[in-house]
């Protein structure tokens, strides 16, 4: 679906004002692929990582979303090497989770380690002020309101200018609005995972900018003779293309990142915007979606 001469723009799948001012291409950038095995570490290839990175600008792109725990520090600085000073573009990063080896995460919501993690986050991307900085989870051992107290010190401080969460309910939303206008929310959801459906909503309606990780899959869907099949037969589209285009005609606030080590598979993800999804398939795609999960549920019940 792509041309090497004419390549497909992310903007073509149109913008979000994120925060009310700051105006993105819907189809951003996950960076958390561009580390190692079980975002543990270097790049497998790194040449390939920074050929990633450099072909962002030129696919219209101006979302990019990393995290301090990326490596950890490996996405963050890869970004500043290759895109500093990032003209045009929005980079959000997350901070609160600790590595301690491959796929292993705990939180720390310590307002002093939430401190340090957007100090040294200003310092590894190079910028004096962070554009979109998200609590990667409430920490349950330190109350939430310590946790939103820091978050909206720092933004009055100037180091940060807008304040997201991820993995969040709508009540913890609402509990953090009263500290800090919450821009982004950051939860798991894809076609066949609908558990945020609720926060989704919500969001829609407050217009703050939701962003699905995770949002190439498709669960059981991802298979021949399925509804998302037909429909991918249909555009001359592959599964996870039509998981990006359901996406983005969901809703006008859903902002998808997903993320790859490849400039093929880039360049693929950023081509779901051509896919003219009808107002029929949108449905049968959402119904589709939403019986996978609530299959999935029940078995697991």
């Amino acid at each position: 679906m792509t041309h090497p001469e004419t390549p497909v723009r992310a903007d073509a799948g149109g913008t979000f004002k994120l925060g009310g001012d700051h105006e993105v291409a819907r189809l951003g950038f996950g960076a958390m692929r561009i580390t190692g095995p079980g975002v543990w570490g270097d790049p497998i290839d790194p040449a390939e990582a920074h050929r990633v990175l450099k072909r962002l600008p030129d696919l219209g792109v101006t979302l990019i979303d990393t995290a301090d725990s990326y490596g950890p520090f490996v996405s963050e600085d890869l970004l500043r090497e290759t895109l500093h000073p990032y003209e045009g573009m929005l980079i959000a990063t997350k901070g609160g989770l600790t590595r301690h080896g491959p796929d292993v995460w705990k939180p720390v919501g310590r307002p002093e380690y939430l401190r340090q993690c957007v100090l040294m986050s200003l310092r590894r991307l190079g910028v004096d002020q962070i554009d979109l900085w998200q609590l990667h989870r409430i920490d349950p051992a330190v109350p939430r309101d310590e946790q939103f107290g820091v978050m909206k010190a720092m933004q009055d401080e100037g180091l940060i200018r807008h304040l997201g969460l991820s993995q969040v309910t709508v009540e913890e939303i609402e509990a953090a609005r009263e500290v800090f206008d919450v821009a982004t929310v950051q939860n798991l959801y894809h076609l066949a995972r609908r558990d945020s459906e609720d926060v989704l909503d919500y969001c829609e309606v407050e217009g703050i900018g939701f962003i699905p990780w995770y949002p190439l899959a498709a669960g059981t869907l991802a298979q021949p003779g399925t509804v998302l099949d037909a429909v991918a037969e249909r555009h001359g589209a592959t599964y996870a293309q039509v998981a990006l285009a359901w996406l983005l005609a969901k809703s006008p606030v859903m902002l998808p990142i997903p993320g790859t080590g490849k400039v093929a598979h880039l360049e693929e993800n950023v081509a779901a915007v051509q896919v003219a999804l009808t107002e029929q398939e949108v449905k049968q795609l959402d119904a589709a979606g939403r019986d996978a999960w609530e299959a999935e549920q029940a078995a697991a019940s």
